[in-house]
């Protein structure tokens, strides 16, 4: 396995790499890896290659009072589990090499980014699409996995993708859940033992829309306000949002006659966590019956 620092390393690796016919995956990352993480590895290990994990904290999708500076970082054993994952190329660049002195250049959307997270959190998926932009300038790959967790800035990178005519195949992955339900989360190591229990509430809210729906509820409004109730028996937590969105445009819709995602964003004490599923095909949120 190699380990990249260097940007322009990075590239002319992987230009050696594709000259030679090679086909490359790419999966990225925020480092402190966990099942999640893996499980887009073994995806893109299916479909290329070559298989490029990259790890980097990125700090212009933090907003100033965010957790960049404390969010969790753990070298050493995320370089352990890609070598046993089977990562390829581990591509771990500095902040100075992707945003050096002088940078002005970013990547905006104007559409799919305004609500759900992009409302409560400004500026983060600039962030998110200039650096995912970079990294497939950087890594050329021929396709990327990301996970259904977050979903939107997944759809969003779809919709930068076919804009800014990136010849790549996105693939979603499903979910992977702790054995409790809990979506795996590197934030969810801020929760307390006790905000850790009261973090299960997000699934339950999700169940809740799951179970309404397949009872034959339709109005959106109903359904939030259901999940909405159950969140607010929990004495920690502190809804962001909740939402029922179209999977297209991420547009609030009033009645689910036509595919849908529900999503929810909540504070459990300081920590923000998210989580989702899709009606009426749920298969990527691999949420417990």
């Amino acid at each position: 396995m190699k380990i990249i620092t260097s940007a322009e390393d990075m590239q002319k690796t992987v230009l050696a790499l594709k000259r030679a016919g090679k086909r490359i995956g790419l999966v990225p990352t925020m480092g402190f890896l966990h099942e999640g993480h893996l499980s887009l590895v073994k995806l893109a290990r299916q479909q290329a290659d070559v298989v490029v994990l990259s790890i980097f904290v990125n700090p212009t999708q933090f907003g100033p009072n965010e957790d960049f500076s404390r969010y969790p970082r753990n070298f050493e054993r995320d370089r352990t589990l890609c070598e046993a994952a089977g990562v390829d190329i581990v591509f771990t660049p500095t902040p100075e090499a992707m945003y050096p002195a002088g940078y002005s250049v970013y990547v905006e959307e104007n559409a799919l980014s305004k609500g759900l997270c992009g409302a409560s959190r400004p500026g983060h998926f600039r962030g998110v699409l200039t650096v995912v932009a970079k990294l497939f300038n950087l890594t050329l790959p021929d396709v990327v996995v990301f996970g259904q967790k977050d979903a939107q800035q997944a759809r969003l990178i779809q919709q930068m993708a076919r804009d800014l005519n990136f010849s790549i195949t996105i693939v979603l992955a499903p979910i992977i859940r702790e054995a409790d339900g809990l979506a795996m989360s590197s934030r969810n190591t801020y929760l307390s033992p006790a905000e850790r229990r009261e973090a299960l509430g997000l699934q339950q809210a999700l169940k809740t829309a799951r179970r309404l729906y397949r009872e034959g509820e339709r109005d959106a409004r109903r359904i939030i306000a259901a999940m909405q109730a159950g969140i607010e028996q929990i004495p920690s937590a502190r809804v962001d949002y909740i939402a029922v969105v179209d999977l297209d445009m991420l547009q609030p819709v009033p009645q689910l006659n036509t595919p849908v995602l529900v999503a929810l964003a909540v504070y459990i004490g300081k920590t923000r966590l998210i989580d989702n599923l899709t009606l009426p095909d749920d298969s990527l949120s691999n949420l417990p019956e």
